[in-house]
């Protein structure tokens, strides 16, 4: 499921993503007993708990103890809502990574970060970078990116490249494990139980399977570490896949820094 940002109205949209802090100006007459904050807020906790297929202003109202009529004075439609949704949750994100150390640990403290804050909220996955929700705290969050970056002395364009780079390797490391999660839960079936079942078929009906595919099978004889929790093996996998490359991938970095100031 890919969401697109930005489907609704233009100008309604912009109007709320970048409405003051306390959600705008008063209304006349009484106070309202909704805010755009609190069903944003509610939105996110639907998304949380069920995922972005359970999203529905009428899910929403529900959990506000309203109708999902009585929503839509304060959002017009669902795709506002998602909108709303995905630029809130990235306000969640740390805004702050000292450089006193340099560069590198603070990128990866970020990519930890950013990381764990996609598991949490594994529905912002869903929404497509093709087009960016062009709210305050997306452009906040990349803000906190390009003040770690620009430590390295780097020049812009090959800044702009690495940002992208970086950026994308966090978020497709942690839909790995988000979709290992969504997996286990959607079938009922662990990932141990779905190896378990069928790995031995693969020297039974592959013919010689190891002969015919010697890498994939040289490859897949490496194990990750052992985890001290119950971490299944998948997700253990994508950890470890996910740690090695980070590292190669600011090594490469670090190699454009020294050939820059060589």
């Amino acid at each position: 499921m890919v969401l697109y940002a930005g489907q609704g109205d233009a100008r309604r949209s912009m109007s709320l993503l970048w409405r003051p802090a306390g959600g705008g100006p008063d209304r006349p007459g009484p106070k309202p007993g909704l805010t755009v904050d609190a069903i944003v807020d509610a939105a996110i906790a639907v998304a949380d708990e069920h995922g972005m297929a359970a999203l529905s202003m009428r899910a929403v109202g529900e959990r506000l103890g309203r109708t999902a009529m009585a929503l839509y004075t304060y959002v017009p439609n669902k795709a506002e809502l998602v909108d709303l949704m995905y630029d809130k949750a990235l306000g969640r994100l740390p805004v702050d990574y000292p450089l006193e150390r340099g560069w590198r640990p603070a990128l990866e403290a970020w990519a930890a970060d950013v990381r764990a804050f996609y598991l949490r909220h594994p529905w912002v996955l869903q929404v497509s970078q093709a087009r960016p929700v062009l709210g305050p705290h997306e452009f906040a969050a990349l803000e906190v990116l390009l003040r770690v970056l620009r430590g390295t002395g780097l020049e812009r364009s090959v800044l702009r490249g690495v940002a992208g780079a970086v950026t994308q390797f966090v978020r497709g490391a942690a839909g790995v494990v988000a979709d290992v999660r969504q997996a286990a839960r959607a079938t009922g079936v662990s990932d141990e139980e779905w190896w378990f079942a069928r790995s031995p078929l693969l020297e039974e009906f592959g013919g010689g399977f190891g002969e015919r595919f010697p890498l994939s099978t040289w490859i897949g004889e490496v194990d990750p570490p052992a985890a001290d929790d119950c971490t299944p093996y998948l997700e253990r996998d994508a950890d470890w896949n996910f740690e090695v490359g980070l590292r190669v991938l600011l090594d490469g970095i670090e190699a454009a820094v020294a050939r820059s100031v060589g």
